[in-house]
């Protein structure tokens, strides 16, 4: 037990003084998230958009394939991902491999299925609400599209809160195609592994708490908008 108090206090004592190189590992980690998710938002939000506004045949089948999405194994991913930018890929010419790039691309593949169905689930409500002033005003399905993300938008952002929050977890995926290298591919989650894999419990926790502060930041920012949208709905 006494060793587990150590180490529980040397973590809080990294967290309060962190060195330079567990500054570097959040910085890295906070950069490859926030880029997949932005990446994510710029493909999922017109596509939820464009399913929200749009009737076809086998549309049920494309939503049931979109939710089944949300649920891709992180490991599949990072193996496609792997393949595909492998020397022998489609895409090895770009040499993206253990880079941070390849991380963000496997993270974005992995967060865009839940960004598109979430925003879907959110706009199509918006879509019933308006489709009759939407037709009287003759617009376009790309109009009505943007007009649904301009008043969706307080939603959206939790959206993309989420699927933020989906992406800084992420190991199995980040760990394939990045390789955890030191000063280069070593984010939060990786490292979590590797240090606790070498005994070095301290520095796992002070990463494991900084993590921790970050998915309970974003949870609190998306219970924070919620209630928002809820009164402002309440209100209006």
């Amino acid at each position: 037990m006494q060793d587990f108090g150590d180490a529980f206090a040397l973590a809080f004592g990294l967290v309060l003084n962190p060195t330079s190189d567990l500054l570097e590992i959040v910085g890295l980690s906070l950069r490859v998230s926030l880029s997949a998710c932005l990446l994510s938002c710029l493909i999922g939000l017109p596509l939820g958009a464009l399913l929200a506004v749009t009737r076809f045949r086998g549309r049920g089948a494309v939503l049931v394939l979109l939710n089944a999405l949300m649920g891709l194994p992180p490991v599949v991913v990072g193996l496609l991902v792997y393949l595909a930018l492998s020397r022998a890929g489609p895409l090895g010419f770009l040499g993206l491999l253990y880079t941070p790039t390849a991380m963000i691309l496997a993270q974005a593949v992995l967060i865009t299925p839940i960004v598109a169905a979430l925003s879907r689930q959110v706009l199509e409500g918006l879509n019933d609400e308006y489709a009759d002033q939407f037709r009287s005003l003759c617009l376009t399905r790309w109009q009505s599209m943007a007009a649904l993300i301009r008043d969706g938008r307080t939603a959206l952002v939790t959206v993309a809160l989420a699927g933020f929050g989906r992406a800084v977890a992420e190991v199995g995926a980040v760990m394939i195609v990045g390789g955890n290298i030191d000063h280069l591919t070593r984010v939060m989650t990786t490292a979590i592994a590797l240090e606790t894999s070498k005994g070095e419990l301290a520095r796992a926790l002070a990463l494991g708490i900084v993590l921790m502060v970050i998915a309970l930041a974003v949870n609190a920012a998306v219970q924070g908008l919620r209630t928002r949208t809820e009164a402002e709905a309440a209100h209006a």
